[in-house]
């Protein structure tokens, strides 16, 4: 009886041991697997879909992104875009909302070698700041791109915007380019490009006059005042360097702050001070 007994005991502590064993197998199985993500899954704002390397490689090269550049990516996704402007030499961050997606974007980099310079930021990106960014890449809708733009449109002029697909409502792009599907992009293809622009708007006291500008976006249009006699004036913004048509003469200056330095076509220097809104 004693010897049922014991064989009994001795079979329920091997069963024992056997099924925490299963368990720690299955609870290290799960944790050690690999967060994957799909196509289409949901996130905060948009569902993910990730950019084709071939139209990253043309979002930059849009940018002209280098070793001097600070880049955000706003929604970063898998991290690709991060990493490859990394490559670049640049530092860049990519903002994400998925805890799982930044994970994995930090595995990618360390498996590229560049998390020195590449570096994943788990929050919002309406509450992160960015404002330190000289290149910012997107893909995300039209009405989050609109917006984002007022913040954008706050940050240093000549700073770079690249979108995947979608525009910036009624601020036209700088330049379009599209990836065909013989170089690599399926869908998705189109790069679109904002150089953020200096704030022109206002009245300018300068040599020739008084200016009056108003601005929409990179575009100027205005009236030069000079001894009575009132010429329209029409322009466009590229950074901070504005080029004007006053009546068939031309204006090329820096755009800093309440100033305004450079020449005029045919020799001669041209400077303005802001003296109004």
């Amino acid at each position: 009886m004693q010897t049922l007994l014991a064989r009994r005991l001795v079979l329920a502590s091997v069963l024992s041991l056997c099924a925490a064993t299963a368990f720690g197998q299955a609870t290290a199985t799960k944790k050690d697997k690999e967060f994957e993500p799909t196509v289409g899954q949901e996130g905060k704002d948009v569902v993910w879909v990730p950019t084709s390397q071939a139209l990253v490689n043309r979002m930059l090269d849009l940018a002209k992104v280098t070793a001097n550049d600070t880049h955000y990516d706003l929604g970063s996704g898998d991290g690709r875009t991060v990493i490859t402007a990394a490559k670049r030499g640049a530092q860049a961050y990519g903002v994400e909302f998925n805890p799982n997606m930044v994970a994995l974007s930090r595995k990618n980099a360390q498996k590229e070698g560049v998390t020195e310079k590449a570096h994943f930021i788990q929050g919002d990106i309406f509450e992160t700041d960015f404002s330190k960014a000289t290149v910012i890449t997107l893909f995300l809708l039209p009405e989050l791109n609109v917006k984002l733009r007022p913040k954008i449109l706050d940050m240093k002029p000549g700073t770079r915007v690249v979108s995947n697909s979608f525009t910036m409502g009624d601020w036209q792009a700088d330049r379009t380019e599209n990836v065909s599907e013989k170089q690599g992009c399926t869908a998705y293809c189109t790069a679109y490009l904002w150089i953020v622009p200096a704030k022109a708007e206002g009245r300018w006291k300068t040599p020739d006059g008084d200016l009056t500008l108003k601005q929409t976006y990179q575009k100027v249009t205005g009236t030069l005042n000079s001894g009575g006699k009132s010429t329209a004036v029409n322009g466009t913004l590229n950074g901070d360097q504005i080029t004007l048509d006053a009546g068939g003469t031309q204006y090329t200056a820096k755009v800093s702050g309440d100033s305004m330095s450079g020449s005029k076509a045919g020799g001669g220097s041209f400077s303005a001070t802001k003296i109004g809104s």
